[in-house]
């Protein structure tokens, strides 16, 4: 693309706001179908134990940007819809970690491949515009936001939810 014909930062990030929305909207739309009432902060909190397994309350909090207290009463609202569980560390009782239950894992797969097949839909109806460089310049915008590339993301997902379905104990290794 010449230099002429780049768009402006303005209609850029103007352009990333509308797909902001419509992602949200997405996101949202999938939770509203799945039952236990899940938040989008709520839901959030779970992506990131998904991602990278069990955690203490205070990194959960430093994710999404919270106060350390907000972030445990979300958790423990979490923790009584039965979708994380809080344990303590079997070399440090002091260090307590929330991870998901298998009940929180059924959510956040069951949100993303809702999300998933409507993103399908989506681009199946605009397939002309999705030349390699758009395609390039998402995936350099999500890795300059933090976000984990999809092949790691499931790769990690796999891991956690093996090993949930191994634990018996409460107690979680340090």
């Amino acid at each position: 693309m010449q230099p002429s014909a780049r768009p402006s930062s303005d209609a850029t990030v103007q352009a990333l706001m509308l797909a902001s929305r419509a992602f949200v909207g997405m996101t949202a739309r999938s939770l509203a179908a799945v039952e236990g009432e899940v938040t989008l902060p709520q839901f959030r909190a779970l992506v990131v134990l998904a991602v990278r397994g069990p955690q203490r309350s205070i990194d959960i909090a430093e994710e999404l940007r919270v106060n350390p207290s907000t972030g445990t009463r979300m958790l423990d609202r979490l923790i009584r819809k039965g979708l994380v569980r809080r344990a303590r560390s079997m070399s440090d009782r002091r260090v307590v970690r929330v991870r998901l239950t298998p009940a929180g894992h059924d959510v956040v797969e069951q949100v993303l491949l809702r999300r998933r097949e409507e993103l399908e839909q989506l681009v199946a109806q605009t397939a002309e515009l999705w030349q390699p460089a758009v395609i390039q310049a998402l995936t350099a915008f999500a890795d300059a936001a933090g976000e984990v590339p999809e092949s790691d993301w499931w790769l990690g997902w796999q891991a956690h939810r093996a090993d949930d379905a191994d634990d018996t104990d409460e107690q979680l290794p340090a």
